[in-house]
């Protein structure tokens, strides 16, 4: 990928990552934190409702179905391990449950929240 194009995939995706934090906050949820990285990987956002912590991984495609096969067995692994990492740096929400979202956002069309998308395994 050239130096334009992957600046245009990382504009894309920043602006992604926010319409995808004011759709959720919108759901009610609250944003803790956004672009966390850590030298295990990344978590594009991380929320709560409630007693609940939300691990958000944010896809732009052109389908439902293509978000989802983006975020394959590696990336889940890395969204997983910097989750725990976020997880033991965060103290008093060791009580809270926890689960793994995928937001798929697609051009012109509302986004899509696909709840407890994946596990940690």
């Amino acid at each position: 990928m050239t130096g334009d194009r992957r600046q245009r995939a990382y504009r894309r995706g920043r602006r992604g990552e926010w319409l995808a934090a004011l759709f959720l906050m919108a759901k009610g949820y609250r944003i803790l934190e956004r672009n966390y990285r850590c030298g295990a990987g990344e978590i594009d956002l991380v929320a709560r409702r409630g007693k609940t912590l939300v691990f958000v991984e944010v896809k732009v495609r052109g389908s439902v179905e293509a978000a989802v096969e983006a975020v394959g067995g590696r990336s889940r692994r890395r969204i997983a391990a910097a989750s725990r990492v976020w997880l033991a740096r965060q103290p008093g929400y060791e009580r809270f449950s926890w689960r793994f979202d995928i937001l798929a956002l697609r051009p012109r069309r509302l986004p899509v929240h696909l709840v407890s998308a994946f596990e940690d395994n």
